[in-house]
């Protein structure tokens, strides 16, 4: 007979703000992550720091934010009208407080529960909050949301406006690290979003004239546009929209009150909707949606009266009413894209000829391969039927809501041995395994028909889900596991140029990763040290003294699935695959994947010379 388990008042606890912060950081920031991913929380707390200062640029003050990110220490500052002196520590230590509460003073804010700096405060080692305004300052400090010390109200010359200082705390962030690639691009979706606001990040100006038709113009090359961006501009409403002549699926960026909405929701679903729709009225034609769609590149941007997004990290609209009296977003949205991208076609009829030519285009490749794409679907749930090509997990969507779940990932491997070692050392619920057969085909400079028709291809389009369109992606994190050889290294390069050739918003969007496995284990009889370089190696030797037993892993199925377990954990090392923005993708593949020219042979030669020095340095 069981032992009933005691359940009485002792049992009952309640915890302070930070408590219940420092406990369920989840709750408020996302996941934790070390910073390899885009949505990893340390970007989160910035993000909900600069969130105060852009509503205080949208309020009418403020025109220059100024940001520092030294190590791990955070700076955010703004020259807006300052937090009121006599709340500076209230608002950053006590929940259900903020200006934000008042509709009247912030209406179409970002951020409006009060909790975003709350949490960044519970979260980090040391936080600084200083607000000057009316030629007096004040300023307070916390440690993990407990306040160590207080200014006291001080005469000042500064500018008035808030400086917000923080550390994260690395007993939550594990081994974390900003990287400039994913602030840089948050910065440029803020300048965009407001035009004639200045950032500055570390020395770096970002300014931006033209909002959305910029970051349309930072996303597509002028070369692989089929049409100039097409720029809409309204009461609460931006959007701007091209297609591209060599991408093949749809590509959307989409806002609400300055948020970049990654997982979109009813605002970009009702604009989807809208230009299908118009496009059909234009033209007179009941055309496919996914040939209308096929290729486009664009962006909308709405403004809505407390919106309601489906979590604290705000990555999707849950709203159906604008506010204000308004009618529903969908409404709203149908009713200027019909009305504004009607009239700029009419004005337009060259672009108007070349978007319609796409679309007949569309129709007649996606005629051309429906007898390709029935048979490889059947082959495809065949497959996944059948055998053990995805050994998937349990969780690709929260509980309540048709979210990608954050955790969620498919780790793509080569090999038995190696995926075998992953699948027993993987967490079931969150990551899947998808196990190649040799290396993939060079799809480079391949039409769409090639993914059909390839085995490997098709069931990895399957898995993943992109077929028709990002939106529909099964796993947040999509992770290349490979060995860190020649032949691991090549398929790599192969994998990216399948992404890169037929769905580069995978890449484009921050879900494409490398995993970074140990290449030696260096250990005695109290520990063991795993080192993912060879200077890791020889600090470990000199922290183990002595005589240290030393393995090299030459490949992912020598590590036990008992020891692969640290390496796909809370510990696992994840790196980006990211675009050179210098670059148009055709550059990149013909580069990397087209015929072997002098100037690549050049690129090894030298490349290769680099590793040989070392080796004899280390010799």
């Amino acid at each position: 007979m069981s032992k009933e388990t005691k359940y009485t008042e002792d049992n009952i606890r309640s915890l302070d703000w930070k408590e219940h912060i420092r406990m369920r950081p989840g709750m408020y920031i996302g996941k934790l992550g070390d910073g390899s991913s885009a949505d990893d929380g340390i970007y989160i707390l910035l993000k909900e720091v600069l969130d105060n200062s852009i509503d205080e640029y949208v309020m009418g003050t403020g025109k220059t934010i100024e940001i520092s990110i030294q190590g791990d220490k955070v700076m955010v500052r703004d020259y807006g009208r300052g937090i009121p002196l006599g709340k500076v520590v209230d608002v950053v230590s006590k929940m259900n407080t903020g200006g934000k509460y008042d509709s009247r003073a912030f209406k179409k804010s970002v951020g409006l529960n009060g909790v975003g700096t709350k949490a960044v405060n519970a979260l980090s080692t040391f936080f600084r909050v200083e607000s000057t305004r009316d030629g007096k300052s004040a300023a307070a400090e916390f440690e993990k949301g407990n306040l160590t010390h207080q200014d006291a109200l001080e005469e000042t010359s500064r500018r008035r406006g808030t400086k917000v200082t923080f550390i994260p705390d690395n007993a939550i962030f594990k081994n974390y690290k900003y990287r400039t690639e994913y602030v840089a691009k948050m910065l440029k979706n803020y300048v965009y979003l407001n035009p004639g606001l200045t950032i500055i990040f570390n020395g770096e100006k970002y300014f931006s004239e033209n909002g959305l038709k910029d970051l349309l113009a930072d996303t597509i090359t002028k070369d692989d546009r089929l049409y100039d961006i097409i720029h809409l501009n309204g009461n609460d409403i931006e959007v701007a929209i091209t297609h591209s002549k060599t991408q093949y699926s749809e590509e959307y960026h989409s806002f609400v009150n300055g948020q970049h909405t990654t997982q979109g929701g009813t605002h970009q679903a009702a604009f989807r909707e809208s230009v299908v729709k118009t496009i059909r009225e234009f033209y007179g034609k009941n055309y496919e949606a996914s040939d209308i769609r096929k290729s486009i590149v664009s962006a909308i941007s709405i403004k809505v009266m407390e919106p309601v997004f489906e979590s604290q990290t705000k990555t999707k609209l849950g709203s159906t009413d604008m506010g204000g009296g308004l009618p529903t977003v969908r409404t709203y949205i149908n009713d200027f894209v019909k009305t504004n991208l009607d009239n700029y076609l009419h004005k337009n009829p060259n672009t108007a000829e070349s978007l319609q030519r796409k679309i007949l285009q569309a129709e007649r490749e996606r005629k051309d391969l429906s007898g390709i794409r029935k048979l490889a679907r059947e082959r495809a749930k065949k497959a996944s039927l059948h055998n053990k090509k995805l050994r998937d997990c349990r969780v690709h969507l929260t509980d309540s809501k048709k979210d990608r779940n954050l955790e969620s990932t498919l780790f793509i491997t080569e090999g038995d041995s190696a995926s075998g070692s992953i699948t027993k050392s993987r967490d079931v619920n969150t990551q899947a395994v998808f196990s190649l057969r040799g290396k993939p085909l060079n799809s480079y400079n391949m039409s769409k028909k090639i993914v059909y028709e390839n085995e490997e291809f098709n069931l990895l389009q399957a898995a993943l889900n992109i077929e028709e369109s990002l939106e529909d992606l099964r796993y947040n994190n999509i992770v290349i596991a490979t060995d860190a050889d020649v032949d691991g290294m090549h398929i790599r390069l192969l994998l990216i140029t399948f992404f890169l050739q037929f769905f580069p918003e995978v890449i484009k969007e921050g879900h494409l990763y490398i995993l970074q496995t140990p290449l030696f284990r260096v250990r005695n009889k109290k520990e063991t040290i795993y080192c993912y370089s060879e200077q890791e190696r020889k600090d470990a030797i000199q922290k183990l003294s002595g005589k240290p037993e030393i393995t090299r892993f030459k490949g992912l199925g020598e590590i036990s699935p008992d020891e692969f377990v640290h390496f796909i954990g809370d510990d696992m090392r994840l790196d980006p695959v990211m675009l050179d923005k210098e670059k148009s993708i055709e550059e990149l593949l013909s580069f990397y994947m087209g015929k072997n020219t002098p100037k690549r042979q050049e690129f090894i030669i030298d490349n290769l010379k680099v590793e040989l020095d070392a080796v004899e340095e280390e010799l």
